[in-house]
C-alpha cells in the first residue's frame, strides 16, 4: 500500500540518518577535544573519577613545590653545618697547638676568635626563605606558663615539611616530613635565678645521691630527675622553652693536694627537647672544662650514664691515688627563672686558650663541640635524603595518577579516526536512502496519467 500522507520508508531512513549525525558529531567531539568522557552526561562515574584524581594530581603538585622548598632549606642548612665542622676541625688544631708551651697562645687565640666569629657568621646566614634551621633564637625564661605552654615551646624546635596526601573512604589527609632544627650557633646560657625547691614546678631534688667525698677509684653516680611526664610527650624529655628552663647545676668544689679548688658554680641549662642524658652529658663536659683549667684532668673525670629507660646519671671518677681527696657537693637541678639556653656550639664563647689551663679545658670542649656540629649534620643529611626520596615518589606518583586519568577518559584517536571515516560514508549512504524514500510518493503521479 503507497500513501502520500505517510511515507515509512522515508522516517525509517531519517532516523537512520539522525543517528548516524549523532555518532558522527561524538567522534568528532572525541578528535577535537582528545577526550571520550568530556562531561558527566558522557559517563558519569568515569567523569566523577578522574575529577577527584585531577584534584589529587593537583594536590601533588603543589606537593612537589612544597618538597623542593624543603630541599633547598635543608640543603642551605646541610653545606653550612658541613662548613661549620670544617672549621671546628681548624680551631681544634689551632687548640691542639696550644698546649705547646712554647708558643704565643695570645695570637692562637686570635685565630680561635676569628674562626669563632666566622662560625657565628655562617650560622646566622644559613637560611632560606627566612628559615633557618641551624640557628635558635635565645629566648628569656619566666614563672607563669602552663604545662601545656611548656609542651608547645619545647616543639617550637620542629619543622614540618608537606609531603604527601592520603585517601581513604573517610576523606583526605596531609601528611608532614618533621625536621628538628639543630642548633650550631654560638650563642652563650645564662643561668636564672635557682628556686626553692619546694616551690618548683615537676622538678624537686633533681640531683640526688649527692655525697661529701668520693672514695679513691671510685665513681659517684647522681641520678638527674625532673623529667615532664605528659599523655603526648616521652617521658625522658624535659622542658625548656619561653617561660621556663630545668637547669641541671654543679654547685660544689673539687678539692686536693694539687690544683686549684674549683669554687665557681658550673651549670648546664637546658634547651628545648633535651633529654636527661642531654642534660648529664652537657654538664660533665663543663665540669671536665672545669677540672683541667684547674689541673685536675689525671686526677677526676666527670661522664653520664644513659640508661635504657630513657633516664641518665651524672658521674664523677676519683683517681686521685687518695681517698677522700675530692669533695663534691651538689644541689638541686630545678626550674629556674631569668635565664636562656644556649646555642649548640655555646661553649665557643668559654674557650680562652691564652692560659695553660684555658688550652687544656679548650681541648676538652672542642671535641664535645665537633660532635654536635657533626650529628647535627648527620641528622640534616639523613633529612636531605628523606626528603630527596619522597619528592621522587611524588614525581612518580603525579605521573602513574596522570596516566590513570588519561586511560579513563582520553580518546582513542586511532580508533576515532577509523570510525569518523565509516560515519562519513554511512552519512553518505543515508542522505541517498532518504532522497530515494522520499521519491517514492512521486510514482503515483504515473497512475493518474
Amino acid at each position: 500500500m503507497s500513501s502520500i500522507l505517510t511515507n515509512n520508508s522515508a522516517m525509517v531512513a531519517l532516523q537512520t540518518l539522525k543517528s548516524i549525525n549523532m555518532n558522527l558529531g561524538k567522534v568528532q567531539s572525541e578528535i577535537s577535544t582528545g577526550k571520550t568522557v568530556e562531561s558527566a552526561k558522557d559517563n558519569a562515574s568515569v567523569w566523577a573519577i578522574s575529577k577527584v584524581m585531577s584534584s589529587d594530581v593537583k594536590g601533588f603538585e603543589a606537593i612537589s613545590d612544597s618538597l623542593a622548598l624543603g630541599q633547598s632549606t635543608v640543603g642551605v642548612a646541610l653545606n653550612a653545618s658541613e662548613s661549620i665542622t670544617d672549621l671546628l676541625q681548624e680551631i681544634k688544631g689551632k687548640i691542639v697547638a696550644s698546649q705547646e708551651e712554647n708558643v704565643d697562645r695570645g695570637k692562637i687565640q686570635d685565630d680561635v676568635v676569628a674562626l669563632r666569629d666566622q662560625i657565628a657568621s655562617i650560622a646566622g646566614a644559613a637560611q632560606f626563605n627566612g628559615l633557618n634551621l641551624i640557628k635558635t633564637e635565645s629566648v628569656n625564661t619566666g614563672a607563669t606558663n602552663t604545662i601545656a605552654e611548656q609542651l608547645e615551646n619545647a616543639e617550637a624546635g620542629e619543622v614540618n615539611i608537606l609531603s604527601s596526601l592520603d585517601r581513604s573512604s573517610s576523606g583526605v589527609t596531609s601528611t608532614s616530613i618533621g625536621l628538628d632544627k639543630q642548633s650550631l650557633d654560638t650563642g652563650a646560657q645564662t643561668v636564672g635565678t635557682v628556686a626553692a625547691s619546694a616551690t618548683t614546678i615537676d622538678a624537686t631534688e633533681a640531683l640526688t645521691a649527692n655525697t661529701a667525698t668520693i672514695a679513691d677509684g671510685a665513681t659517684e653516680n647522681f641520678g638527674i630527675n625532673g623529667d615532664i611526664t605528659a599523655a603526648d610527650r616521652q617521658a625522658n624529655r624535659v622542658i625548656a622553652g619561653d617561660t621556663y628552663e630545668i637547669q641541671a647545676s654543679f654547685f660544689g668544689k673539687l678539692s686536693a693536694a694539687i690544683g686549684t679548688d674549683i669554687t665557681d658554680d658550673i651549670a648546664y641549662v637546658a634547651k628545648a627537647g633535651d633529654t636527661t642524658a642531654d642534660i648529664a652529658s652537657g654538664l660533665a663536659t663543663r665540669v671536665n672544662m672545669a677540672l683541667a683549667e684547674a689541673g685536675y684532668e689525671n686526677d677526676f673525670a666527670a661522664g653520664f650514664i644513659a640508661n635504657a629507660d630513657g633516664t641518665a646519671e651524672f658521674t664523677i671518677t676519683n683517681n686521685s691515688g687518695a681517698a677522700g681527696a675530692a669533695a663534691f657537693a651538689g644541689t638541686d637541678m630545678v626550674v629556674t627563672s631569668g635565664g636562656t639556653a644556649g646555642g649548640g656550639l655555646d661553649l665557643l664563647t668559654d674557650i680562652d686558650v691564652s692560659t695553660e689551663g684555658g688550652a687544656k679545658a679548650a681541648l676538652v670542649a672542642v671535641e664535645s663541640l665537633i660532635q654536635n656540629s657533626i650529628d647535627s649534620a648527620a641528622v640534616l643529611g639523613s633529612s636531605a635524603g628523606r626528603i630527596e626520596t619522597q619528592a621522587d615518589f611524588v614525581s612518580k606518583l603525579t605521573d602513574r595518577l596522570t596516566s590513570g586519568i588519561g586511560s579513563l577518559v582520553d580518546a582513542d584517536m586511532e580508533a576515532a579516526s577509523a570510525k569518523l571515516q565509516a560515519l562519513q560514508t554511512q552519512q553518505q549512504l543515508g542522505v541517498q536512502a532518504l532522497s530515494i524514500a522520499n521519491q517514492a510518493p512521486q510514482t503515483i503521479l504515473s497512475l493518474f496519467r
